[in-house]
């Protein structure tokens, strides 16, 4: 009864919002894909059935980045084993078809009872590893059904989630319970999780995920190459703004061309958040008649000549953290609650966020204890934070030294990681073979 109940309450939120779904479809390209893997459950079949299966779920491009090094380390320590991996959006998906094309990829299932019932049938895992957070009921009461472990992998409950959350506790704390294992970012996520219902024997403080697979080194070689893509010289200053949001580009431009007068050597490198973006911004450059040059449009035998360079790319951002000097993290001026600012901090940039980074607190908390971090409220203090940072070099190399020392205390996660999940994975099972549907 309460699975059909689901699917009812399921269907009905689907059309009232398919006006907002034909719209977007229509007009930016989003949810067109991978119909019958999402409505139907009909994702790749796995094919070899003697080697333990994970399905892994992301569900976009941080939490597909971010299974990185676990991967890497899983593979380690458990020779053979192999993943189906899937996201919830289109940019998730296409960035995990470039990074793992060794794995299978699909969408994942939306929670329809026969749409999941149908991707459990075909995945067939001997374990699902849920990335951060994805409380979707079927998702977790099927994997019993079909002998698979399930473990919630980076946990995070931020405080807007655990109050929502908490008014449908009698709902959420079975799902909680059948979870086998949940390793938690840290002591208040943990603490969240058992106060909606969570067993506490099964929650375990790992640290974040985040931490691990990142390196300080800048001069890796797709760094250096995009160094010489983007036309950048010893004597130039290079702040890149990245996982910028609607509404941020007109305010860091406005900070840009205040900033270059006073330091004629500045560059800017502009990384929107979201592909579907990336025409948009480029047109508003255009109209503003700002001069500009598209990263999609350069060769290696042709850099950029612009002092802007738009980068409309996916899955590049990692390394073009690298060539920065001086980072403004973006989805922090508006009310998305912020961006991941690990990746420039590993690297030793002059950070800056916006006042709104509620999504990264704890690791905001960690950068300004150490000075690490500086918060801009507008456009006048983001100017004078990159022109600090252009001219006053010791200030620069100083707080990004710290940023660098905080990022490298954190790491180790994934072992703390693996090591939990051991008692879900070892032995390693022979699989029978299950008909899939």
């Amino acid at each position: 009864m309460f699975t059909w109940l689901l699917n009812f309450v399921y269907l009905a939120l689907v059309l009232a919002a398919s006006p907002f779904l034909l719209w977007a479809a229509v007009t930016k390209g989003k949810y067109r894909e991978g119909f019958a893997e999402k409505f139907l459950g009909r994702v790749p079949r796995r094919l070899e059935t003697t080697s333990q299966h994970l399905w892994l779920h992301a569900v976009s491009v941080g939490e597909v980045n971010l299974l990185a090094p676990l991967i890497q380390e899983l593979e380690q320590t458990y020779p053979g084993i192999t993943f189906h991996i899937t996201t919830t959006t289109k940019a998730g998906h296409e960035l995990a078809k470039t990074k793992y094309a060794q794995h299978t990829v699909s969408y994942a299932p939306l929670d329809f009872s026969w749409a999941v019932n149908r991707a459990y049938q075909r995945i067939q895992p001997d374990a699902v590893l849920l990335a951060e957070l994805e409380l979707w009921p079927n998702l977790i009461r099927f994997a019993d059904r079909h002998d698979a472990k399930i473990a919630v992998v980076n946990g995070r409950l931020s405080e807007k989630s655990h109050r929502g959350y908490s008014r449908i506790r009698f709902l959420v704390a079975p799902l909680l319970k059948k979870l086998d294992w949940i390793g938690a970012q840290d002591q208040t996520y943990a603490d969240r999780f058992t106060d909606l219902g969570a067993n506490p024997d099964q929650v375990e403080v790992t640290g974040s995920i985040k931490f691990d697979g990142i390196t300080p080194d800048r001069q890796n070689a797709q760094t250096q190459s995009f160094r010489q893509l983007a036309g950048l010289a010893e004597k130039d200053i290079v702040w890149l703004a990245g996982s910028t949001q609607n509404g941020e580009e007109p305010v860091i431009l406005e900070a840009f061309h205040a900033a270059q007068q006073q330091v004629p050597t500045l560059k800017l490198l502009l990384v929107p958040r979201h592909p579907h973006r990336f025409d948009e911004v480029a047109h508003y450059l255009e109209a503003q008649n700002i001069a500009f040059q598209r990263r999609s449009q350069l060769t290696a035998g042709s850099p950029c000549d612009s002092n802007i360079l738009l980068i409309d790319s996916v899955g590049e951002l990692s390394a073009w953290w690298g060539t920065a000097d001086i980072a403004f993290v973006g989805g922090s001026l508006g009310n998305r609650g912020g961006q991941n600012m690990i990746e420039p901090s590993a690297y030793g940039a002059a950070v800056a966020v916006g006042p709104n980074t509620w999504n990264f607190k704890d690791v905001v908390e960690r950068l300004r204890a150490a000075e690490a971090l500086t918060v801009v409220r507008d456009g006048e203090s983001l100017t004078t934070f990159v022109v600090k940072a252009s001219l006053d070099t010791t200030w620069r190399q100083h707080q990004g030294e710290r940023a660098k020392d905080v990022v490298l205390a954190q790491q180790g996660a994934t072992s703390r990681t693996i090591e939990g999940l051991k008692p879900l994975l070892d032995p390693p099972k022979i699989v029978k073979f299950r008909t899939a549907a």
